[in-house]
């Protein structure tokens, strides 16, 4: 759909995945609490949000489905997340919305490791509460969810992060199709 979208002069591309920052993220609701105040409800502005503010907890949703399928355990299962930030190749994790699928698969007792090469450490502790390492893992992982594009995530070898019966989630639509179980 995208591709015979992208022949009209005036296409932009905009693929699916998670929307933080502040443009995006919340700037929106400022607009629409403007446009309440004069008396106009700005029903899509609103909707939008709601979806992108659902989406989230429906990766780590769709990626404990998939386990489940795959008769993965999922009850203290371990579960790797590539990035962190808000968007790719940036240190900024304001408003991001991969805590959204840290928070929900924790839900569920799962140990969760987030590694992210751009994410200050420290900051996420402090902000979040949560610990983000710098350094990739060598443990053995459950499941994958690659929820940022990081240059430096490319030609990273996801499998062999993982266990031989694994589910990789890709979130924007980077990694090679024959990988993946699932993506947005």
């Amino acid at each position: 759909m995208l591709e015979a979208a992208s022949t009209k002069w005036n296409f932009l591309p905009f693929q699916p995945g998670l929307v933080g920052g502040h443009c995006i993220g919340v700037d929106p609701y400022y607009l629409a609490q403007c446009a309440k105040c004069h008396g106009y409800t700005p029903e899509i502005i609103l909707a939008g949000r709601r979806m992108n503010d659902s989406m989230g907890e429906h990766v780590a949703m769709e990626t404990i489905k998939l386990m489940l399928k795959k008769g993965i355990q999922v009850l203290h299962s371990h579960i790797l997340i590539l990035g962190f930030t808000f968007k790719e190749n940036c240190p900024d994790v304001r408003n991001t919305k991969v805590i959204d699928i840290y928070k929900t698969l924790q839900e569920y007792n799962l140990h969760v490791t987030i590694y992210d090469p751009w994410a200050n450490p420290d900051i996420v502790r402090r902000e979040y509460g949560i610990e983000v390492t710098n350094t990739l893992p060598t443990t053995q992982f459950d499941a994958a969810i690659a929820a940022v594009a990081h240059k430096k995530f490319e030609g990273l070898d996801i499998c062999s992060l993982l266990k031989a019966e694994h589910v990789i989630f890709d979130v924007k639509g980077t990694l090679d199709k024959s990988l993946i179980d699932g993506r947005l």
